[in-house]
C-alpha cells in the first residue's frame, strides 16, 4: 500500500511540474536570444513565382518584403560555393552532370520552365536570369536579409567555406544552416556554433519522443530552429487516384503527432523558431499560424505576403 502511494504521488508531481514548465519554461530555461524574427519565408527565392534558387527570386522576394531567404548550397570542382537544390543538373538544367564534377565557369544555364516541387502539376518559366548563382553574390545583394541555408551534401570543405563566407560578411547574426541528417548539423556546428543550427530529422524525433513522455521541459536544446513539413501536404501533391489507404494513414498519424500546438508553443518561449514548410495555400497559411508557428516557407510570396496583409498578421520589428 504504501509503495502504491510512493508511485502514485511520484509520478502526479512528475506530470505536474511537467506541465507546468510545459507552459511556463523560463523557470528552468534562460529563453534563447532571437537575433531575427521571420514570418515570410521564400523556399528557393520564391520557386512558384520565379526559376528557383536565381538572383531574380532573390531579388523579387526581397522587394516584396520577405523576412528570409531560403536557399540550397553545393560544391564546384574549383570549391565554389554555389546554390542550387540538386547535386545533379539534370532536372534544372537538362543536363546529366554533377556540379561537383564541374567547375564554375562550365555550369550551364537553367532550363526555361522547371516543375515546381511542392505544388502538383505547376511549372514555373523564367525571365533572362538562368545562371546558378555564388553564395557570396547573394550575401552581396542583400546584406540585411536573414538567408537560412540547406548544406545538401557531407561535404567538410563545403561546410567550412560557407562558414567562411559567413563570417566574412557579418552574418552570423542573421544566418541559420543546417541539414536533415543530422551528421552533417553536428558538422555545422562544430564547424561554427556561432551560426544558428536547424533540428536534424533525427533530432526531430528525438524531440517528439521527449514531448509525448512529458521530458521536454527538463532537456536543454541547442538548436534554435524547428523547420518541418506539414504532412498532411502529402495528400496534395500525390495524384489521388495513387494515394493508398496506407499512405493516408501515414500522413494522417504523422500530422496528428508533428502539428501540435502544445509543442510550438513550449518552443517559440524558448526562443526556438517554429517553421513550416513548404506551404502554398491560403487554408495552410492560415492552419501553421493558428497552430502557432513563427513562420511559414513557401513558393509563392506574393501569395503569402497578400494573405499576411489581408489577415493582419504583421511583419517581425
Amino acid at each position: 500500500m504504501c509503495a502504491a502511494i510512493y508511485i502514485v504521488s511520484t509520478v502526479t508531481g512528475y506530470v505536474l511540474t511537467s506541465a507546468l514548465l510545459l507552459k511556463c519554461p523560463t523557470l528552468l530555461h534562460r529563453r534563447k536570444k532571437e537575433r531575427f524574427l521571420s514570418k515570410h519565408i521564400s523556399h528557393r527565392g520564391g520557386a512558384g513565382e520565379n526559376l528557383e534558387n536565381t538572383m531574380a527570386a532573390f531579388k523579387h522576394a526581397v522587394d516584396l518584403g520577405t523576412d528570409m531567404l531560403e536557399l540550397d548550397c553545393h560544391l564546384t570542382k574549383d570549391e565554389q560555393v554555389v546554390v542550387s537544390h540538386d547535386g545533379n543538373l539534370t532536372r534544372l538544367c537538362g543536363i546529366n552532370a554533377n556540379i561537383s564534377d564541374l567547375t564554375y565557369t562550365e555550369l550551364p544555364p537553367y532550363l526555361c520552365k522547371l516543375g515546381v516541387t511542392f505544388q502538383r502539376e505547376c511549372f514555373c518559366e523564367g525571365g533572362e536570369d538562368k545562371s546558378i548563382p555564388l553564395l557570396r553574390d547573394v550575401f552581396d545583394a542583400f546584406p540585411n536579409t536573414p538567408i537560412n541555408i540547406d548544406i545538401k551534401v557531407n561535404n567538410d570543405t563545403l561546410i567550412k567555406k560557407v562558414s567562411e563566407l559567413v563570417v566574412k560578411y557579418d552574418r552570423e547574426d542573421m544566418t541559420v544552416w543546417g541539414n536533415s541528417r543530422n551528421h552533417i548539423v553536428k558538422k555545422c556546428y562544430k564547424e561554427n556554433p556561432h551560426i544558428p543550427v536547424l533540428f536534424s530529422f533525427p533530432r526531430v524525433l528525438h524531440l517528439l519522443g521527449l514531448f509525448y513522455t512529458g521530458l521536454l521541459p527538463f532537456v536543454p536544446l541547442k538548436e534554435q530552429f524547428l523547420e518541418i513539413p506539414m504532412p498532411s501536404l502529402l495528400t496534395k501533391l500525390k495524384d489521388p487516384s495513387r494515394l493508398t489507404r496506407s499512405l493516408r494513414l501515414i500522413a494522417w498519424l504523422a500530422d496528428t503527432l508533428l502539428m501540435r500546438k502544445a509543442l510550438f508553443q513550449h518552443l517559440t518561449a524558448r526562443g526556438i523558431q517554429v517553421y513550416i514548410w513548404v506551404l502554398n495555400d491560403e487554408e495552410d497559411f492560415q492552419r501553421a499560424f493558428d497552430l502557432g508557428a513563427t513562420g511559414v516557407m513557401t513558393d509563392f510570396p506574393t501569395r503569402l505576403k497578400e494573405f499576411m496583409d489581408r489577415n493582419g498578421i504583421s511583419k517581425p520589428q
